[in-house]
């Protein structure tokens, strides 16, 4: 820490830096500052890669720096430190291999949302272990909280996140994505695409408010950039729905006139829809297609079946009934796309009769947005080594349920979802 400036002091220019650096060159102004608040440590930031499983330097070339071969930046999300610190979401401590300097790893999360990592390379003597600087981790939360904002204004972070090129049909779908992951009063949520960098129709979509969270995924008919458009446009005239204030089945009724208005019943999007009412469990469901819902309580782990109605798009005058069920505080939800539950083995065995249950059970201890990492790995794995032939989503969502509030106290604030 420079020596003329108090940890309140070094907070303050490290914010300071921060907010008011240009959105493409925030990260090497945040970097670059750190090191002159705490004289001799180097800072890097790592984002996580679209289909995270790697964590992708922000600005090359410091490879070396923190004891990695620079033909080898990306560092692999298992079994490295700052891929233990983006899974546990907590610092992560551990010494570098080649020079035995001490570096210091912290998650990078905005309400849940898990951006990436923050690795500072710690000055000192080898074997030492200097005290971390109090301020580290308040500078570390206003970093992830701009960039963040700054991703808006910028392409730097999206091009940096890809390890290859995206399709145009998957640039639609990550566009039209809200957060994916998210840690608020009542729920934790997540979700994935896969494949990350060639999805076509599939997708999922999420908003809370004080009272509710609302939830659907959907899978459009095609392949490409024509099955993204044919999503987009549904998710786009559910959301116009929802922010005017409309139910769910108001909701699923102005998507199917929007896609039918289009397509006349040639083209339609199979599509799940859900309200978590949050004070009370209470979950009201239209299901319009293919996706599937699964409910983990306790150790019994079924399918929940709804009546099926028609997809979106079919007719244009459809009207769709609502279902109720009830969520538990320890429940575990998860939604996943016929890509998922009707995937077949090299032996034609759909992964949706035995495979998908034990690997539900199998990732029940884990956080949702690492559990939603392990199912798509093992769902990938069902394919032994071939490719999937359609794509896929994952969505899990632990319920906790609101505490009681106090006579007269305020409810919970409300939590930004979709764009």
């Amino acid at each position: 820490m420079d020596s003329r400036s108090g940890p309140g002091d070094a907070l303050t220019a490290v914010q300071k830096t921060i907010w008011s650096a240009r959105p493409d060159e925030l990260a090497g102004a945040a970097t670059a500052e750190l090191a002159r608040q705490w004289p001799g440590a180097r800072a890097e930031i790592l984002l996580i890669d679209y289909r995270q499983a790697f964590l992708v330097p922000v600005v090359p070339g410091q490879a070396e720096a923190f004891g990695r071969d620079a033909d080898g930046e990306d560092v692999p999300m298992d079994n490295t430190g700052p891929g233990r610190a983006f899974a546990g979401q907590r610092p992560d401590r551990e010494r570098s291999g080649r020079n035995g300097a001490l570096l210091l790893h912290l998650p990078l999360t905005v309400q849940g949302e898990r951006l990436g990592v923050l690795t500072v390379r710690v000055p000192g003597e080898p074997g030492a272990e200097p005290p971390e600087p109090e301020w580290l981790a308040a500078a570390a939360a206003a970093l992830a909280r701009a960039m963040k904002i700054a991703e808006a204004a910028t392409d730097l972070f999206r091009r940096i996140r890809r390890r290859s090129r995206l399709t145009v049909a998957a640039e639609m779908q990550w566009d039209l994505l809200p957060p994916l992951s998210r840690d608020t009063g009542g729920f934790h949520l997540a979700g994935q695409l896969e494949p990350a960098y060639a999805v076509w129709g599939d997708n999922f979509d999420w908003a809370a408010s004080g009272d509710r969270l609302t939830l659907t995924v959907s899978n459009g008919m095609g392949t490409g950039t024509s099955a993204a458009a044919l999503t987009h446009l549904a998710v786009s005239a559910l959301r116009n729905a929802r922010r005017s204030g409309a139910d769910i089945a108001e909701q699923a009724v102005l998507a199917d006139q929007s896609v039918y208005a289009l397509h006349r019943g040639e083209r339609s999007v199979g599509t799940l829809l859900m309200e978590f009412e949050l004070a009370t469990g209470r979950v009201r469901v239209v299901d319009a297609g293919s996706p599937k819902l699964y409910r983990m309580r306790g150790n019994l782990t079924e399918a929940i079946e709804f009546d099926e109605q028609l997809p979106l798009g079919m007719f244009g005058d459809s009207r769709y009934a609502v279902e109720e069920f009830a969520v538990e505080p320890g429940d575990r939800l998860i939604v996943v796309s016929d890509g998922v539950h009707a995937a077949l083995s090299p032996d034609g065995e759909p992964y949706g009769a035995v495979a998908l249950l034990q690997a539900l059970r199998d990732t029940r201890l884990q956080q949702p947005p690492e559990a939603v990492r392990a199912l798509i790995r093992h769902y990938l794995a069902y394919y032994e080594g071939g490719e999937p032939s359609d794509d896929a989503v994952i969505v899990c969502i632990d319920w906790d349920g609101l505490p009681e509030s106090p006579a007269g106290a305020a409810g919970p604030a409300p939590v930004s979802g979709g764009a």
